[in-house]
Order: structure tokens, then sequence, then C-alpha cells
């Protein structure tokens, strides 16, 4: 079976998960689902980068041991992707111990090819950046990420002998045009590799920072955090003689942000020939989110918390917004309106309007029950021509990373089925009493939202599985072949029950709120912590949270981190509940345990299962403990 590897960055833990993080987050997710659709042995890695200068300032600003705050931050990135239905294989920490130990065999095997010396180096050296600046790499004498002064600073270090590597780096690039893309990543890359690049710096002295992985040979330097972050791709694999690095290595694929492309393209590569491992297969780079034209940023006020879209808009609007909204490789602008005219012209009344009017004529002419089909007529078979070529065209687009372009031919495709509704006039061959040329219209459309549901799969699970109940058939990642898909147009059983309706995508109004310059300052100012801020007393009291029993509990289909239990609260009827306690709790482990539950909490859909509440716990170290009370306590009573 053909491997496929793609990993996000790994996150810096200075900043809580924002929508910068969302969208290559999302994006992974998606590319890594349609190459699961395609059958491929696939493994998707994301994680957080926990060394350096700026954890320690965070950390410090925050009253807390550098450790201690990494674990705080990290965990959020950890619990925030299954709310955005994000399947990551591996999340790795830079701080694993199992890492540290990769880094530092991978150092000592560039140190004894001879490719690490130490020596002497002065330079401009951004704190912000963590890394030294030649003179005409500055603006203005600024850093030229953070527009501020950087210290000279002047210190013994060890060195990379990148500059051994850069000819066989380039020579490669020109020789593989497909590895950094899109083009214009490329070009940017070669004309880095044009200009006076030097070795690279890859220690820090402990005179001037300790949080960071010990050099192996030389303990009074710890690594440079960019050497250290970017083994984080091999050490999660278990390189270099692990099962997962031959098995997925060779299929790699990094997704990353264009401000960290250099270290990408120029440092990770030279690094990988030094120490004798093969290239990655490609490196895809996209552009900025940008609100208002600027970059988003905490100075601003001007962050968007991906939850707080979702929350207000639901997960599909969001996840199809990101993919949809943003030319890979191009800088796109956020906006609230954009992201509802998205869902009104694209979900509701494109796709969601087809859906209901195909479910409704099937129920009205045909009882509900998916009819046979027989010869197709010349317009049928068109339709039918015109879907096969838009969906091969949509995989050929979206595994090509060029998301929104592929989605662009899928909706012209919804758009002409809508049509081929009204031309058809289904309503007319009832009333004349055509029957046979009725059910191979009915046919054509109901088959053909079964294929655009899943083909949107990798971009809106839960919607695209519960479209496909309505339409009478299940989902099972093991029976889908893409391959297979593009050579048909007869997955739908005749006789299988659809549903009576369909409103997956409700219009929704914009729901801004104005924000004052003040409440913008105390924001951003709130997101450089991760401690929750004050509340007064009447909005702790808004806060139902009772104590429970848990009476059943199963894992989610699917779904290797959660768990859907069933929780008696005093209630005539159990809630149910969807809790990401799966990887730390047996089902078996969970029932009869007494819980506290969050029982206020709006209703959320997770992995096609409807949560009604949330089961509280502590996070410990890399554990879960359940909050919980003495025994005796009855269901349902109110914490206070």
């Amino acid at each position: 079976m053909e491997s496929f590897f793609v990993s996000t960055p790994i996150y810096y833990v200075n900043a809580r998960p924002h929508l910068g993080h969302a969208y290559t987050t999302i994006v992974a997710d998606s590319i890594n689902r349609l190459h699961r659709l395609r059958q491929k042995d696939t493994f998707f890695l994301t994680g957080t980068d926990e060394h350096g200068d700026k954890i320690v300032e965070a950390a410090e600003k925050n009253g807390l041991a550098p450790k201690e705050y990494a674990d705080r931050i990290s965990a959020l990135f950890k619990e925030a992707w299954p709310w955005l239905e994000v399947e990551n294989s591996a999340f790795i920490r830079t701080t694993d111990p199992e890492h540290v130990k990769c880094v530092q065999r991978f150092l000592n095997t560039v140190y004894e090819n001879g490719d690490i010396y130490f020596g002497e180096y002065g330079g401009h050296y951004c704190f912000g950046c963590e890394c030294f600046y030649m003179e005409k790499e500055l603006q203005d004498g600024l850093c030229p990420d953070h527009l501020e002064k950087p210290r000279y600073l002047k210190e013994e270090n060890y060195f990379f002998r990148m500059t051994r590597y850069l000819p066989a780096l380039r020579e490669h690039i020109l020789n593989h045009p497909e590895f950094i893309q899109p083009e214009r990543y490329r070009n940017e890359v070669l004309g880095m590799l044009g200009d006076e690049l030097t070795d690279l710096c890859i220690s820090r002295p402990k005179s001037r920072l300790t949080w960071g992985i010990e050099l192996p040979f030389d303990s009074n330097f710890v690594t440079y955090v960019w050497f250290d972050a970017l083994i984080n791709y091999i050490s999660a694999l278990g390189w270099p003689h692990g099962e997962a690095f031959k098995r997925y290595w060779p299929g790699a694929y990094h997704l990353v942000a264009k401000d960290i492309l250099k270290p990408h393209a120029v440092f990770w590569p030279t690094m990988l020939m030094s120490a004798g491992v093969d290239l990655y297969q490609g490196l895809r780079v996209h552009g900025y989110w940008t609100v208002q034209e600027a970059k988003m940023s905490k100075s601003l006020g001007n962050v968007v918390q991906p939850m707080d879209m979702v929350d207000k808009y639901g997960l599909a609007p969001f996840r199809y917004f990101l993919l949809r909204e943003m030319q890979f490789g191009l800088d796109a602008s956020f906006s609230e309106e954009a992201l509802v005219n998205r869902l009104n012209s694209d979900l509701a009344n494109d796709l969601g309007n087809l859906c209901s009017r195909t479910l409704a004529m099937t129920n009205k002419y045909f009882q509900g029950l998916v009819p046979e089909k027989s010869g197709l007529s010349q317009e049928d078979q068109e339709v039918v021509d015109a879907g096969l070529t838009a969906l091969d065209e949509y995989v050929r687009l979206f595994g090509d990373f060029q998301f929104s372009k592929g989605l662009s031919v899928l909706w012209a495709f919804i758009g002409r089925l809508n049509k081929y509704v009204d031309a058809s006039a289904p309503w007319v061959l009832y009333k004349e009493g055509q029957t046979e040329r009725l059910q191979n219209v009915m046919y054509v459309l109901l088959e053909g939202l079964r294929k655009i549901a899943l083909h949107l799969w990798p971009v809106m699970p839960s919607s695209s599985e519960e479209l496909l109940s309505q339409l009478g058939t299940g989902f099972d990642l093991h029976k889908v072949d893409l391959e297979q898909e593009a050579g048909h147009w007869s997955g739908l059983k005749p006789g299988v029950r659809v549903a009576k309706k369909s409103n997956l995508f409700p219009r929704r109004e914009l729901e801004l709120k104005q924000e004052t310059g003040k409440e913008k300052k105390d924001g951003a100012k709130a997101a450089e912590s991760p401690q929750t801020s004050q509340v007064s007393f009447e909005d702790f009291l808004k806060l139902n949270m009772v104590t429970g029993r848990v009476l059943q509990a199963d894992k989610v289909q699917g779904a290797d981190k959660l768990l859907k239990l069933e929780v008696d609260i005093g209630e005539k009827k159990p809630r149910l509940i969807v809790a990401g306690l799966a990887q730390h709790f047996e089902p078996g482990d969970m029932q009869g345990r007494q819980v506290v539950v969050l029982a206020n909490l709006a209703p959320k859909k997770i992995r096609g299962v409807t949560s009604h509440g949330m089961v509280l716990a502590v996070r410990h170290g890399q554990d879960m403990v359940l909050l919980t009370t003495t025994e005796g306590t009855e269901p349902g009573s109110r914490v206070s």
C-alpha cells in the first residue's frame, strides 16, 4: 500500500491557538483525509515546539517555570484539534524524552561526519526570531519580522557546515520542480541560495540560555531551537530504525506558512543531507490570513479565535470557508461577513437547497425510496459525464494542494445539478405520468448527492457523514475508494429509504460584536497569558455544574480520542456527552464513575454525535484526572 505522510509545523507555545494555526492544521487534516479515501496508508503529524528564549520570557511573564508553562499551552493545542474534527496520527512535543534522545543522536551523527565545528560569531540577534541576521537582511536596521532593533552579539558557538550542502540542494531543487510549491516559493528559495549564505549557528551558550536540549558533545551549550524543532519530523517516526520511519518517510510532505520557508527549505534539507537521510518528497507553502488587510497581531487586537467562529457559525462552514477562501500560496483576508456569505451562498443556497429539494421530491414521488434507473436520456448522461469529470478534477486539484480551485470545480457541478432539476422539471414528469424518466432524473440527482457528500468528507467530515446517512447509505472508510468512484454512477441501491428532509446548512445572520478600543486592548493582553481572566460572581452562577454518574461508555466510531458517555445527572433521561478521554480511560474504566458535568454548555455535534454537556477533568502532566466528588453524592447535585 502506498504511504503518505503530512506534517504541520510544530507550533511555538508562546501563544494560544489562533486562526493561522487552525488553517494549517485543517489543511493537513483535509489532505490526509483525501488520501485515506484513496486507500493510502497515511500518517499525519502535528505538535508543539517548546524550547528557546521566547518560551522562557513568556513563562516568566506568567510566573511559571518553562516546562510548566509549556505543558499548559501545549495542552491547549492538543485539546483544540478534536473540536475542529482534526484527526492527527501523533502529537509530538520537543520536550518529549524520545525527541530529546533523537536530537542528540542526530547531532552526534552530523558531528561525527565532520559537519559541526566550534567558532566565534558576531551578528545582529533578534530575540523574537531567536536567530542572527546579516546586515543586509535588516530593514532600516530593524528585524524584518518584528521591526525592532536587534542586539549585536559576539559569542563562541557551534556551527553546522550548511554551505557544504548548498550546491547539492540547489541542484535537487532544479531537478525536482515539485519539491517546493507553489512556484513562487521555489523561486524564492533559489534566490536565497544565490545569496551569500553562511554556515548555521546551532548552539546557544548556557550562560545565556539553559532551556533547550543539551549538546551531546559539550554540556556548556544547548541546541539552537530550529535545529531541535526540525528533527521532530523524523523523531516522531522513530528515526533511524523505527518501523514507522521506514514506512512513512518515503512519502513525506511538510506543510508550512511562508514565514518559515527558509528553515524548512534550506536548513532542514542540508541537515538531512549531512546525516545521510533521504530528503522529504515535498514542501507546500501557504500565505498569511489578514484581517482588514493587516497581518493578525496580538498588539493590534485582531487575532481570530477559531472556536469563537465555530460556536457562532458551525464547524462545517468554518472548515469550508478556510479551504475555499484562500488560494493556497497567496494571502487571504478573513472577515465574519465573508464567512457568512460563503455559508449562505455556497452551503445553504447551493448545496443545502439541492439536498432539500431532492429528498423532498423523492419522498413525494417515490415514498422516500431510491428509484430504479434504466436507460438514461442524452441530457441525463451529459449530467453524469459532467459529474464524473468534475469529481476527477476535484480530486486532482485537492491532492495537489489547490483546495480552493478543487472546491470551485465541485461547486460548479452542484450548480449544474440545480439547473438540471429546473430543466428536467420532475414535478411536470410526475404530473404527466412519465415515471421512467422521473426515476432516472431522481436517481441521477440522488447519486450525484452521494458522490458530492463522499468527496466532501475531507472538508467537512461530520456533515458529509450526516448527508450520506440522509441518503440511506452509511460511511465506511475501509469500503471507499475514490479511484473506483470515478468509473460509475450507481453507488446507491434502489429501494433504500432516504430522509424526509435535510437542513444541514441553515442560513445565518452576521453576529458581530462592536468592541471598544479598551476591549480590544484587554483582549489582546488576555491572549498572551494561559491564565483565565477574572469573572464576576454573577458569571460564575451562570455555570450549571452538577454531579453525575457514568452509566454507559463507548468509543466513538472512527475517532480514537473520543468516548460517548451516558451520564445520569438526576434528569429523567441520561445525558449523552462526548468527551476527549479515550486516550486516558478505557470505556469499562468509566462506567460507574462519579463525575462533574457542565450541564448548560450549548449542544455541539462531534463526529456525528450531539454532545449535551462537558465532563470536567484536570490535566496532570501527560495524563487526565477526572474531577469527582465523595461517595454518596446524588446525581444532579449542584456544584457551588
